[in-house]
């Protein structure tokens, strides 16, 4: 565990051990705003840990009461402390209520993202944020002492009015928490454009933050264009933080529209919807379309895209739970055949699947269109990453996969239409992958492989745009698809003429070689191979010249010969019978007395 007089890192702050001559100081100046924002971006809010940041905040207490002597108490008892205007003597002062503040609500921020699963923990949140806002009053009543300047009083009220809104919000308290947030929002919109464009950005992000909750307010006051508003918000806000607090507003807001529909019509059949989550899904795919329409930029395309994958994501899981008990989705969920007409609420489900594959689809295809822009045959921005054509056909599988689940969904198996028009697509977006996959072989100089998958491409693209011929009335989806199938078969030609040309250069240079590149030959040869040729060689003068290959090659050399002894079998030893006879001779002329001789005196010979 951290030391008490440290952060998570082991170092202590800065501010806690600066200890100012109270005479020499005719007023304090606190930056409430810019000092608790560098608080939560270094210590857990940065991704979202309000645990992490809590901690902290007890820590940084902790060592502020240490450096000013101001303890809560002896070791076996407590003894509570106010800061009054008359211990207001130094500036760390001011800042004990303030992240007492912030530690109530840090702790009431976590335990509202824990409440989903624990709905008690929804009344210590409460309690949490009514200690924070008696802190902040005490921070508030602090600094209206003239020890105080004016821009440290502002950014206290300030800070204590966003606690109050908070407060109220939760509450429910719409009027007074838009009173509170609105007064939060005027000052700092005073601050912003009293200071520098750094400090300015701070104050300008905290307005940008009151903002939706002001709409949220308004709408449930009786404004309805706050809906549209927050939508709007929504929309710039893209992928940032602030586009989450965004989302659970915008749902909020839907679980009051959720009641008017009971009741959803797909393929011509009509089923009920009984879910409450799927209700607000399908509120929600009802004001994408527009939300797309005032988009301006591909990330805030694909932002609204990935928040209605989630909210299906969420709607299919809660109808699945109600699904339990039914035994034939339970058989169609492990892949078993179905006979007959399945349930309202298991057609839903079908409904709801083919919604989640069908924004999959759609997403993928702003994916393709943004990353298009970037392929190397256009100009790219410097320091941008060029797309490659492999990117767009893992892009067109996915697309291709997504379709064609869509025929096999239970309930549609059996409808003739909707498997025609998802095989034209199927056959539009086959066309565009392969045109991909030869400009691949095209930038590998494969020219053969390259015109051959051209004209694949071509079949693919003749047999899309017939189909969607047929579908031109119905929808200008497919219109727009012929269209852009068009202008691929006319890229095509040009694309194919460009190979041939490309392959018969090739041909002819490859003729030219053994004539036009000796040069080129001789370079590839270390210095040491080719000392009687004199070519220049720029390597030669780099920092890694090529003058021999090391370790050097392996040369060939003879075997060792094989020797075979093939005239011994034609040797004779010569005969030994006159050697053997006079052995005998000598040994039978000595018998016993020699025998006697030996054996008393010695066998040896004298000399």
């Amino acid at each position: 565990m951290a030391a008490e007089g440290e952060n998570v890192t082991g170092e202590k702050d800065k501010s806690d051990d600066q200890q100012p001559d109270a005479a020499s100081i005719d007023s304090f100046t606190i930056e409430a705003l810019l000092l608790i924002k560098e608080a939560q971006q270094q210590h857990g809010l940065r991704h979202g840990d309000y645990q992490r940041y809590r901690s902290y905040c007890s820590r940084r207490i902790r060592r502020i009461r240490k450096s000013l002597h101001f303890p809560q108490g002896a070791r076996n008892r407590v003894a509570p402390k106010k800061v009054t205007v008359e211990l207001l003597t130094d500036s760390r002062y001011i800042q004990l209520p303030l992240f007492c503040a912030e530690r109530c609500w840090a702790y009431a921020m976590q335990l509202k993202s824990e409440a989903n699963t624990e709905p008690r923990k929804r009344f210590h949140m409460a309690s949490r944020l009514k200690k924070a806002v008696q802190y902040a009053d005490e921070l508030a009543a602090l600094c209206e002492s003239p020890k105080c300047d004016a821009r440290t009083k502002l950014e206290c009220q300030a800070y204590n009015a966003w606690i109050h809104g908070s407060l109220q919000f939760e509450f429910s308290n719409w009027e007074k928490a838009m009173e509170y947030f609105t007064k939060a929002k005027t000052i700092y919109e005073k601050l912003a454009g009293a200071f520098t464009e750094e400090q300015q950005a701070v104050y300008q992000q905290r307005v940008d933050e009151i903002a939706p909750n002001l709409r949220y307010c308004a709408y449930n006051i009786g404004d309805e264009s706050a809906l549209q508003d927050l939508q709007k918000m929504r929309i710039a806000a893209g992928g940032d933080q602030l586009s989450s607090k965004l989302d659970d507003l915008l749902s909020q807001t839907r679980e009051k529209q959720a009641t008017t529909l009971s009741e959803v019509t797909w393929r011509g059949r009509t089923v009920q919807v009984k879910v409450e989550t799927v209700r607000l899904f399908l509120l929600s795919m009802a004001d994408a379309d527009r939300e797309l329409q005032t988009a301006d930029t591909a990330d805030s395309k694909i932002s609204i895209y990935e928040t209605l994958l989630k909210q299906c994501i969420e709607a299919q899981q809660a109808l699945r739970d109600s699904l339990q008990e039914d035994t034939v989705f339970k058989a169609a969920i492990r892949g078993q055949q179905i006979e007959g007409k399945i349930t309202n609420q298991h057609y839903l489900y079908s409904y709801l699947t083919y919604l989640r594959l069908k924004i999959a689809v759609e997403r993928n295809l702003h994916l393709i269109e943004n990353l298009r822009q970037y392929l190397p045959d256009r100009q790219v921005e410097e320091g941008r990453k060029i797309t490659k054509p492999q990117d767009l056909v893992r892009l067109y599988d996915i697309i291709i996969q997504n379709l064609g689940d869509i025929p096999n969904l239970p309930g549609v198996e059996e409808d003739p239409t909707l498997s025609e028009e998802i095989a034209v697509r199927v056959s539009g977006y086959k066309a565009f992958r392969l045109f991909y996959i030869a400009r691949a072989y095209t930038s590998a100089k494969k020219w053969t492989e390259a015109i051959a998958l051209y004209e694949r491409t071509l079949e693919y693209a003749k047999t899309a745009v017939q189909g969607y011929t047929q579908f031109k009335s119905k929808d200008a989806f497919y219109q727009l698809e012929a269209s852009r199938l068009a202008e691929l078969r006319g890229e095509i030609q040009g694309m194919m003429y460009s190979c041939h040309a490309n392959s018969i250069l090739d041909v002819n240079q490859t003729d030219r070689e053994p004539a036009t590149s000796t040069s080129a030959t001789i370079t590839r040869k270390s210095l040491g191979e080719r000392l009687d040729d004199y070519v220049e060689d720029r390597s030669l003068v780099g920092k890694k010249p090529f003058v021999t290959t090391f370790p050097p090659d392996f040369q060939p050399i003879p075997c060792r010969p094989l020797f075979f002894d093939l005239a011994l079998n034609h040797v004779h030893f010569p005969a030994l019978d006159d050697k053997l006879e006079q052995t005998t001779k000598k040994a039978a002329g000595g018998g016993l007395t020699g025998f006697v001789k030996g054996w008393l005196w010695g066998g040896g010979d004298k000399k």
